[in-house]
């Protein structure tokens, strides 16, 4: 494992390729305190992905060596047809990988990733001798077999084991990866990856870019919210999430009272196909990331979820946005999910079972009851956020990291499965363009 030291000396630059697969908030603003530091750094996303984005364009603040490069906007990608799914990856993983010979980068850290696109990912970068990183999210693999286990029984797990064997040599040949939970190094000891090629940087809200916002907001009058209490739970509603909860929830406000669902995926889509909805829920597209911390502002009580079954490869991130908006939280999701221990950590909130509809329900309205209690807890959500979402302390474990993998020898991989044995060095510091 990598032991975080600050240098005292300024360090060479390095050519950075950031890829986000979804285009998150959170990792824009590292690529951005990075190209700060002189690093060039080329930031790439899917420009399909329908999920939660962004400030994915060069600012006038920002400096010359950051490049924002949406890829793959011409594809047509269905995450309802496994096949259209598969062959959408593919295709995106090939423009990427076209973008990684081009730019040729020195270290590529790339996260949120089908399996297949990081197949990809990772050829071009042995190509160009670019440091690999996986920047494990989730385990993508684990998702897809659950789900196309239930799906399509047998073949189902016979292509999800494929899944497990690409991921897992992927992490085999990366020369670090980075976890986001301690939870997630079970896996990769059973898969026998070394953990001294293991680091965990827990993910973090984008606190500068989320100030604390008053309930009356801009976004609050163009949408009509009333004065009642208002629950919000805002970014992507997957197959991995419970909309039961919400409606269960909404079912038992009264006017003026409402919930707002501001999402997308396939939780999302679900609800807006219900023949019937609850009059106190409100559906809403994801809102503009210049929109997002008033629409924030403007709830009294944030709602997340996460599936027991998805809890072990993956954390619901938007309860770290909801820390740096300084409202309380209700979380159902397992007790030793990272998402519900930092809110109890925090004392930001309230985490039940993913099955305690009840809880859920009784743990919201009693926020919306007791406005000194979800003062408190929202206050010290924010407190949190202050003490540990500095994204300057967090830009230094990354660039450690890099510098880590870059200057260190190049080693043959665990399981060079490429063939292409040993990487060779790059050129000196001062001939990077």
């Amino acid at each position: 494992m990598l032991h975080h030291t600050r240098k005292t000396w300024k360090r060479p630059a390095l050519r950075l390729m950031i890829h986000d697969y979804g285009g998150h908030p959170f990792v824009t603003a590292l690529s951005r305190e990075l190209a700060k530091r002189d690093h060039k750094v080329t930031h790439a996303w899917f420009a399909a992905d329908t999920g939660p984005k962004g400030q994915l364009k060069r600012l006038p603040t920002d400096p010359h060596r950051l490049e924002f490069e949406a890829v793959g906007s011409s594809i047509q990608y269905s995450k309802s047809n496994f096949l259209r799914r598969r062959q959408g990856d593919i295709s995106y993983g090939k423009e990427l990988a076209q973008l990684i010979r081009n730019r040729r980068p020195d270290v590529i850290l790339s996260g949120c990733t089908p399996t297949e696109a990081q197949e990809q990912i990772w050829k071009a970068g042995k190509q160009v001798n670019a440091r690999l990183i996986y920047w494990c999210q989730d385990f993508y693999s684990l998702a897809a077999s659950k789900l196309l286990g239930q799906r399509l029984p047998g073949i189902g797990h016979a292509v999800g084991s494929y899944y497990r064997t690409l991921e897992r040599r992927q992490m085999q040949s990366a020369h670090h990866i980075v976890h986001i939970t301690h939870d997630f190094c079970d896996s990769t000891d059973a898969w026998g990856l070394d953990r001294n090629h293991v680091s965990v940087i827990e993910n973090w809200g984008t606190l500068d870019a989320i100030p604390m916002r008053p309930r009356n907001t801009q976004w609050a009058e163009k949408h009509k919210l009333g004065a009642g209490a208002r629950f919000l739970y805002s970014g992507t509603l997957a197959m991995k999430h419970n909309p039961a909860l919400l409606v269960e929830l909404a079912n038992a406000l009264q006017r003026p009272s409402e919930l707002l669902v501001v999402a997308a995926g396939s939780g999302a889509k679900s609800l807006s196909n219900a023949r019937a909805l609850p009059e106190q829920m409100r559906l809403m597209p994801l809102q503009s990331i210049d929109d997002f911390p008033d629409m924030l502002g403007a709830a009294d009580v944030f709602l997340a979820m996460i599936e027991r079954e998805a809890s072990s490869f993956s954390v619901p991130s938007k309860t770290l946005s909801y820390l740096c908006a300084g409202r309380p939280i209700v979380l159902a999701a397992p007790a030793d999910n990272l998402a519900s221990r930092i809110v109890r950590r925090a004392k930001a909130g309230i985490v039940v079972e993913p099955e305690d509809i009840r809880g859920f329900r009784e743990a919201a309205l009693y926020y919306a009851q007791t406005p000194e209690a979800a003062m408190d807890a929202g206050a010290a959500g924010r407190a949190y956020a202050e003490r540990h979402f500095r994204i300057d302390r967090i830009t230094d474990r990354f660039e450690d990291l890099f510098h880590h993998v870059y200057d260190a020898p190049l080693r043959a991989s665990r399981h060079n499965l490429s063939g292409r044995g040993v990487l060779q060095p790059r050129a000196v510091a001062h001939q990077r363009s």
